[in-house]
């Protein structure tokens, strides 16, 4: 059979077979194909279509990627096979998984520069925002809550874990120029217009601006990275954080009712960075991850208050964030376009395993997809959201929804990207298969 009939007969041929992770009706048959090599990635989708298409009624073209050995298929079959050294002797097997097409979807518009953007939870989005206000989205356009109470930039914001699952509230926590964090409860379900609530708690320690925030998996704390260098350690549940509490005031909710409003010290500091704290991630209950502007990267026993691991990397980094296999790499970027992937469980060397180039300006901001060992996205100065997939050193798609510089971006509901920057956008981009 000719299954590639507009191709050269004199091509050389091999045997293939199609396997997919893909649910049905994307499985094709497991049997092998003799196949010409000198076709590329789409004449492979091509062929993958017409298979599906044979068996399936009403079938829709989806375009395809193709995997081979772990890797993304950039070139011809032939210029591929020799590359890696594969025998065109064996049956060889390809995997055809789902083209990143990201679609884009309505923009929420906010008052000022959307700086720091949270989607861990699926019910709801959190932004921070250069107006002094976090806000919480159900989706696009639909704003329930604004958080009220900072007097500078908001510059990071998290979700943090209830402590009892299904709890009525939830909580996160906000950190901004103002050199404080604050803490908040709201409930989660819609409400007709945008509540306004304010903090029940204000932690306060930092001698700068706080640049970023982490939750503890647990839910108990949060950590906090500062302008002043330093790494602040606190309780995350006030009503029973026990002696961190200084003080407590009284504000009125809707002029009726009256609600407390406690004020926190830092539990523990951590201290060796020499220049501003640019960004912390506490992956684990022991374990915290910071990357500053003096260079290096540390990770932190939270016990001990000692960092276990210095990586000095040459430049100055904006985010960091942990996740990849076994959720052990680190991915950082800052003062270049280049993400960087380092394995720090390769003892002995600080380079990295991968380096991820595609924008042309600093990064502002990566995240790694919690669901899959390959994905990140990214965000930069240059207008542009960029999703990876460690397979291949290009970008797997490219999202251009903003016109100035993106300051913030995150995976949500596991298909979607959110990211905030200049422009005051809040957008949003779904449909992205993750595989």
């Amino acid at each position: 059979m000719d299954i590639d009939g507009g191709v050269e007969e004199s091509s050389r041929q091999v045997q293939v077979r199609f396997v997919t992770k893909l649910k049905p009706p994307y499985k094709t048959p497991p049997t092998s194909l003799a196949i010409p090599t000198n076709i590329n990635r789409w004449r492979l989708s091509d062929i993958v279509n017409n298979i599906l298409e044979a068996g399936v009624d009403d079938w829709q073209y989806q375009p395809f990627d193709i995997v081979i050995d772990g890797k993304f298929l950039r070139v011809s079959l032939e210029e591929f096979l020799l590359a890696k050294g594969i025998s065109a002797e064996r049956v060889i097997e390809i995997e055809y998984i789902k083209v990143v097409a990201p679609r884009r979807e309505d923009i929420s518009l906010h008052d000022d520069w959307v700086s720091a953007v949270d989607g861990s939870s699926d019910g709801y989005i959190l932004t921070g925002c250069y107006d002094g206000l976090g806000r919480i989205w159900k989706d696009t356009g639909i704003c329930t809550h604004i958080l009220e109470g900072h007097t500078g930039p908001i510059t990071s914001v998290c979700v943090i874990k209830p402590k009892v699952e299904g709890a009525f509230d939830q909580l996160v926590a906000t950190a901004s120029k103002d050199r404080a964090l604050r803490l908040w409860k709201f409930d989660a379900g819609k409400s007709a217009q945008p509540k306004k609530i304010r903090a029940f708690r204000i932690l306060k320690g930092h001698n700068a601006a706080v640049q970023s925030i982490a939750a503890q998996p647990s839910g108990e704390m949060v950590c906090s990275g500062s302008w002043d260098c330093a790494i602040n350690l606190w309780q995350a549940n006030g009503s029973d954080a026990g002696g961190d509490i200084v003080s407590a005031k009284k504000w009125k909710k809707g002029g009726g009712d009256e609600e407390p409003q406690s004020e926190g010290e830092a539990v523990s500091t951590l201290v060796g960075h020499t220049q501003c704290v640019s960004s912390v991630v506490w992956p684990q209950h022991e374990t915290i991850y910071s990357a500053s502007w003096d260079h290096s990267i540390r990770r932190w026993d939270v016990e001990t208050g000692k960092d276990s691991l210095n990586m000095f990397c040459g430049k100055a980094f904006n985010c960091l964030d942990i996740g990849g296999e076994s959720s052990t790499l680190i991915a950082a970027g800052g003062s270049d376009p280049i993400i960087r992937i380092w394995d720090p469980r390769k003892p002995g060397t600080y380079d990295p395993i991968f380096q991820l180039s595609g924008h042309n300006s600093w990064i502002s901001s990566c995240k790694w997809h919690n669901k899959s060992w390959f994905h990140l996205v990214s965000a930069s100065y240059d207008g542009k959201v960029m999703i990876w997939d460690l397979r291949t050193a290009f970008p797997l798609g490219v999202i251009d929804s903003h016109k100035n510089k993106v300051l913030c971006a995150d995976w949500w509901k596991d298909d979607s990207v959110i990211s905030g920057g200049v422009d005051s956008k809040l957008c949003i981009s779904s449909g992205i298969s993750v595989e």
